[in-house]
Formats: C-alpha cells, sequence, structure tokens
C-alpha cells in the first residue's frame, strides 16, 4: 500500500474510533449483564464495521502482516460481561464491556447479537480442567489449521460472515480470515482446556510453577520437561506435547505445527536465556512453567 494511502486511512480510522466513542450512550440499568450464547468475538475497538468489510465492503482491516490487531479474543460460550456503554445502530447494538475472564487493561467490545442480556449478574462460567486426554484429542485436531491473532476458536465463527456480510464474492481463504478461523500462540490451549488457562502470555509467563531452567543447555532443559509444560516469555508460547515434541501456532511457521523438542529451544536460546523467574531481569529471556497436575 501506498504509504500516503496507509496513512490516510488510518487517520480515517482514527476519527471513526473517535466518532463512535464519542456516540457510546449509557446501557439501560434493567439488562446492566450479558451471557455469550455462542463463540462471541471481542474486539478493542467498537468498530466492526470497518474491521468486517471495510469501506469496500470486500476488506478485513489488517496490518502488514495480515492480521487483525483490533481483535482481542473469543469469548467461549457462558462467558459473561459487564455492560458498560452501547451504540445502538437500530438492528443491534455494540457494547463496551468487561469481563473477568479477560482482564488486561484493555477496552472491550461485543456485539449484541451473540449474547442474552440479563437483569441479574449470572454465575461466571464454571471451568472444570479437561482431562490430558481430552487436551491432546484438542491439539491434535489444530494440527496444520492457520494462525490467526486473537482467535481461539479453531472451527471459525460462521455468524460472522452472515452479519458482516461481504459485498462480493471472496476467495475461500479470505472466508477463514473473516470467521477467524485458527488460533495464536496462547489461544491454542485456551481453546483445548475450555478457558482453564489464562488468555495471554502475559499472565502465562507467571502461571503454574516454575521449571528451574536457569543456566541449562537445551538437551538438560528437555530432559527436565514434562507433556504440556509452557515454554513461554511474553509474546509467545511453545507448548511440550512428548518428550520429543513441542506444539505452538506461530504466524511464521504456519499456523499449527509440531516441531522437535530440542531443535525449538536451540532455536528459541539463539536470541533467549533461560530463567527461573520471568521478573528477574531485563533482558531477553524465556521461562517454563509446569501448570497441568500430572498425576
Amino acid at each position: 500500500m501506498n504509504i500516503y494511502k496507509y496513512l490516510a486511512a488510518m487517520k480515517l480510522s482514527i476519527i471513526i474510533l473517535l466518532f463512535l466513542t464519542m456516540k457510546m450512550q449509557a446501557v439501560s440499568q434493567d439488562l446492566i449483564y450479558a451471557v455469550a450464547n455462542e463463540p462471541t468475538p471481542v474486539l478493542n475497538s467498537p468498530d466492526f464495521e470497518s474491521v468486517f468489510g471495510g469501506i469496500s465492503g470486500i476488506s478485513l482491516k489488517t496490518d502488514d502482516q495480515g492480521l487483525i490487531r483490533e481483535m482481542e479474543f473469543i469469548a467461549l460460550p457462558g462467558t459473561v460481561f459487564d455492560l458498560m456503554g452501547e451504540l445502538d445502530y437500530g438492528t443491534h447494538k455494540i457494547f463496551k464491556v468487561e469481563c473477568k475472564e479477560y482482564e488486561y487493561g484493555t477496552d472491550l467490545f461485543i456485539d449484541s447479537r451473540f449474547v442474552e442480556l440479563k437483569k441479574v449478574r449470572p454465575k461466571e462460567r464454571f471451568i472444570k480442567i479437561p482431562s490430558k486426554k481430552e487436551i491432546y484429542e484438542a491439539l491434535d485436531n489444530f494440527v496444520g489449521n492457520r494462525y490467526c491473532w486473537g482467535g481461539n476458536y479453531n472451527s471459525g465463527i460462521s455468524k460472522l460472515i452472515e452479519l458482516y456480510k461481504p459485498s462480493g464474492e471472496i476467495t475461500n481463504a479470505l472466508r477463514n480470515e473473516w470467521i477467524l478461523s485458527g488460533c495464536d500462540c496462547s489461544g491454542l490451549m485456551y481453546e483445548a482446556t475450555n478457558g482453564f488457562t489464562p488468555r495471554n502470555t502475559s499472565k502465562l509467563v507467571n502461571y503454574g510453577d516454575a521449571v528451574e531452567i536457569a543456566g541449562l543447555s537445551a538437551e538438560e532443559i528437555a530432559a527436565k520437561l514434562k507433556p504440556l509444560d509452557m515454554i513461554v516469555w511474553n509474546g509467545h508460547v511453545i507448548y511440550v506435547y512428548d518428550e520429543k515434541t513441542t506444539i505452538q501456532s506461530s504466524l511464521s511457521k504456519g499456523g499449527v505445527v509440531k516441531l522437535d523438542l530440542i531443535e525449538t529451544l536451540k532455536e528459541v536460546m539463539n536470541t533467549r536465556t533461560p530463567v527461573n523467574d520471568y521478573n528477574s531481569t531485563e533482558a531477553s529471556w524465556f521461562v517454563v512453567r509446569r501448570w497441568f497436575p500430572d498425576k
């Protein structure tokens, strides 16, 4: 894209966002909660129309890596939202929300057509950790899927393309992007555990118990790892699949892939240092966290 056109598009997006934010109204005091009836896309912008369709009606709002940065995550069925404000479009509303399952200091917005409104705050989803067998069945099913920023519902949300219908024919590849099929790195395990693990790496770096890896070689670290351990830093997470294999969702590697454990550790250690405590240094580092109660 021409740099001047890109800057003009960015300026227009900022103006639209400011306008929409100014229009945000208080919600009715009779209906101040919502529950996700189905997988619900959650954005950090109220402007769903520009993300799914844009000015042309047939494009997605993506960055130079092809990622929809407005995407935060996909709320799983039963997720509870506190309604903080609304934009009324007549046929539907865009709600500004807060969500206890996703507390990362980001403004969150949902489309009313994915949720059921409530007068009394419902109980939070009961999230039981799946068995290891169930987790592995899910992970195996995800292998080969595309990388999707903010994605954690691998089959995608077909309702998105019904509500925000493209103005013309689109390719299968664009359709998969439009419905948010696939997952990102932390979304991989978030979906596999039905939302039991934290959604973002900023919390995963301190989740579970530390495995002491400081000063060890890739081979020595590999010998200490157990299935489902997390090799993680603020920005990416790789999961131990078994004693020889890892699994991850990576944009640069083409999506959800299984790779050799020692080779993966060596690649990470080319640029990062193993430490025991993620908060102990300011260098480029990574930790291993053990979270699954393997009894």
